[in-house]
């Protein structure tokens, strides 16, 4: 089995019928070689979740900040005060269970002074830990409201903050579909790049395999590495009753 690709099973939407420590122990059945959470892991019983993740040999990559019903709310000038607190209580768990980054989610909102907002916002949190700070572009269609909805925003807070421990989360689900094309894109920015995910196009399903999908995965992963991406690819998809054989061909 090749180990040029390694996946990290994102628990937001993989074994959706299952309760969260139930997914992680999935994860480590269904040979997974890393964990990454959305926000569950701020409700799960830490002793326990820290045990079972010991228990699988599972690193985990990452947790999204408490994302509640506005995605985040690190760009909402007038809850800046909550953003804080989401961000101590997403740092205190990630360091009970060795996470290594914390996605800060801006939030739903258009509000005037909205950047300058999530720019004091994603300040505090590397001013308040030593992990990679995460923040992710999401395109409109998924979710038309989201402050962060461009790649090329994405890269301008990252200029405007420069600090070597804020990175992207490069979902190749939003960037393909707000922008088109993501092995250019990926190209453009891969030296900002903490960290990649991956799902199908248009569905946001398994990745598909092959010349007829609008991402083959095949050969934009290739691409990938040749860019010079050399971590981990986190599955964040919808799973149908398709199973893991796009994992399995990509390893052989």
């Amino acid at each position: 089995m090749s180990d040029q690709y390694q996946f990290s099973a994102n628990t937001g939407f993989l074994w959706p019928d299952r309760p969260f420590i139930d997914r992680v122990r999935a994860a480590a059945a269904a040979g997974f070689d890393a964990v990454e959470f959305h926000d569950e892991a701020q409700s799960a019983d830490t002793a326990e979740l820290v045990d079972v993740l010991s228990s699988a040999r599972l690193p985990v990559l990452g947790l999204n900040v408490r994302m509640g019903a506005t995605a985040g709310c690190a760009a909402i000038p007038e809850r800046v005060d909550e953003a804080r607190r989401d961000i101590d209580q997403a740092i205190a768990v990630a360091d009970r269970v060795g996470a290594r980054g914390v996605h800060v989610l801006a939030g739903k909102t258009d509000a005037p002074g909205a950047e300058a907002a999530y720019i004091a916002t994603l300040r505090y949190a590397l001013s308040v830990s030593d992990l990679t700070i995460l923040i992710e572009p999401i395109c409109r269609q998924a979710m038309p409201d989201y402050f962060l909805g461009r790649l090329d925003q994405a890269q301008r807070i990252l200029g405007e903050i420069d600090h070597p421990r804020l990175k992207l989360l490069f979902d190749c689900y939003h960037v393909q579909t707000e922008h088109g094309d993501v092995v250019a894109r990926l190209k453009q920015c891969v030296d900002d790049v903490g960290h990649i995910q991956i799902a199908s196009v248009p569905g946001r399903n398994e990745p598909e395999l092959g010349p007829v999908a609008e991402l083959d995965y095949a050969t934009v992963l290739a691409a990938f590495r040749d860019a010079g991406y050399a971590g981990m690819f986190g599955c964040e998809y919808r799973p149908t009753d398709a199973g893991l054989r796009w994992r399995n061909e990509l390893r052989e």
